[in-house]
């Protein structure tokens, strides 16, 4: 299966500039060297707690943020060095659906109008008939055709993240970047929703990168799960491994965090209990970036900084105690 995203040495970096008054302003390293790919029709989640790089890297995809360095293709296209009207053109093809339903939609736009926009602003499909496209779906994810004369307001929350996703997939894209698109709703809606996305994507053939920091839903939704701290990809496997087979202690750690209502099988002496905060993005530590919060850390952890390496069957880690 041939791939459709590949990112490649990804950096993102913030500030360096120079101060007003002379010297340099601190650089905030974002994303520091991120790489991965997608196949077609496949979901890809990125996982890691709150300033881990995660959603940083998927705006960089999407161009939504300034590339510092690396590249960014999809398909044979090299979007990461796309520029004015040629990036424009190149929207069609990858769209993003927003965490917050509630403050991602225009308030004072009909529902029809905010899935029509972007028909209009990229200029798809003859004009005359673009309102049966927005009808057809509004159809596909789950809402009726009348609907598309209310305002945001009017909906619920699930109802609204159906109309984000109507609108991204107005311009028929291959790529959709997904921003904890759930996070925001009830575990009953979450569940809807998931599916719903689930069976655009068989329908569709639709790509995602999939954005989140609950591990329930990536692990229901996605088919590889990268982790991400500070910056970068700690460790990436598919689905089952990652779940039945953490190596990165910082990915056990993660796991070992997730809710069960299953007691018997939760070993209380497995959970790891993570101490500190992570490190300053402005100064970086010279070996792991974990290493100040790893229980299992050693001398040579503070000095090098380990490297990604097959630890399994398309499973990558970056660890010195992982063999």
């Amino acid at each position: 299966m041939s791939d459709l995203l590949k990112v490649d040495g990804l950096k993102v970096h913030f500030g360096g500039g120079k101060k007003l008054l002379g010297g340099k302003k601190p650089t905030v390293h974002a994303v520091d060297g991120v790489s991965f790919s997608i196949p077609k029709g496949k979901t890809l989640g990125i996982v890691g707690e709150s300033g881990s790089g995660k959603t940083t890297a998927a705006l960089a995809v999407l161009r939504l943020v300034h590339i510092t360095e690396g590249s960014v293709e999809l398909g044979a296209d090299k979007i990461s060095t796309l520029e004015g009207e040629e990036l424009r053109n190149a929207r069609k093809r990858f769209q993003i659906i927003f965490q917050d339903p509630y403050s991602s939609l225009d308030p004072r736009r009909r529902a029809g109008d905010i899935v029509r926009e972007p028909l209009d602003l990229m200029n798809v499909g003859e004009e005359n008939g673009r309102d049966d496209a927005v009808a057809e779906l509004f159809a596909q994810v789950g809402l009726r055709p009348e609907q598309r004369a209310l305002f945001p307001h009017q909906f619920s929350g699930g109802q609204r993240q159906r109309i984000s996703l109507a609108r991204a997939l107005a311009t028929k894209p291959e790529l959709i970047v997904c921003d904890e698109p759930v996070s925001a709703l009830d575990v009953a809606i979450q569940a809807q929703i998931l599916n719903l996305m689930i069976k655009l994507q068989d329908d569709l053939n639709l790509t995602y990168l999939f954005i989140s920091h609950d591990l329930g839903v990536v692990q229901y939704i996605c088919d590889e799960v990268a982790v991400m701290y500070l910056g970068r990809i700690v460790e990436q496997a598919d689905r089952k491994t990652i779940f039945s087979q953490p190596k990165h202690p910082y990915t056990k750690a993660l796991l070992s965090a997730v809710p069960s209502a299953k007691h018997s099988k939760r070993d209380a002496s497995a959970r790891v209990v993570l101490k500190g905060d992570p490190p300053s993005p402005i100064n970086m530590p010279k070996g792991c970036s974990f290493a100040a919060r790893c229980p299992l850390a050693e001398s040579r952890c503070f000095d090098t900084r380990p490297e990604l390496k097959n630890v399994g069957t398309n499973h990558i880690a970056a660890c010195h105690l992982v063999k």
